[in-house]
């Protein structure tokens, strides 16, 4: 599926009532899957313990 066709059926989704912000949001989010999908297919992840790591760090 080509990108235009991917915006084409992400803003198509949207309810009838979606602003133009909405459709920005879908369209980002959408990207950033994408960009997280192909960062993990090429081995640039994170391991999970040092995300707990990150996690506690934060969350304190």
């Amino acid at each position: 599926m080509t990108t235009k066709e991917k915006v084409v059926h992400a803003v198509a989704d949207l309810p009838d009532d979606a602003t133009i912000e909405d459709a920005m949001e879908r369209l980002l989010f959408l990207a950033k899957v994408e960009r997280g999908i192909r960062e993990a297919d090429a081995g640039q992840t994170i391991p999970h313990g040092q995300v707990r790591e990150r996690m506690a760090k934060w969350l304190k």
